[in-house]
């Protein structure tokens, strides 16, 4: 099956985002009230829209992947959200970036460790 020319490629956005909660969460965690919130927040039809992915998640940082076109959404969706697993947690945005490599570079350069996996 042939590749997308770039051109016609969905255009993405990369926000490197932390967690800031009572209790640590793990990645499956992050992902079920992330998209939850948005859905709540937005509707359905918009959630799809945003294309919102977690694509890691470990020590209380992550890299999520949306819609060039809905990042406002996506960041509003993600200021929505209050508790994970019961217990009060909120996802600070770091910054959003065009790429993965610039996101951890300018927003995550601190966690040195972070490697995001990447899913096509």
């Amino acid at each position: 099956m042939k590749r997308l020319l770039p051109s016609l490629r969905a255009r993405k956005r990369y926000l490197a985002f932390e967690l800031i909660s009572e209790e640590p969460a793990s990645r499956n965690d992050i992902v079920r009230e992330v998209i939850s919130s948005a859905s709540s927040l937005l509707g359905d039809v918009t959630t799809s829209d945003c294309d919102i992915k977690v694509l890691g998640f470990e020590g209380g940082i992550g890299i999520l992947q949306c819609s060039h076109a809905r990042v406002k959404e996506t960041r509003a969706s993600l200021a929505a959200l209050t508790r994970i697993n019961g217990k009060r947690a909120t996802l600070h945005v770091l910054g959003a970036s065009g790429t993965v490599k610039g996101a951890t570079e300018k927003f995550l350069q601190d966690y040195r460790l972070f490697e995001p996996e990447i899913q096509e």
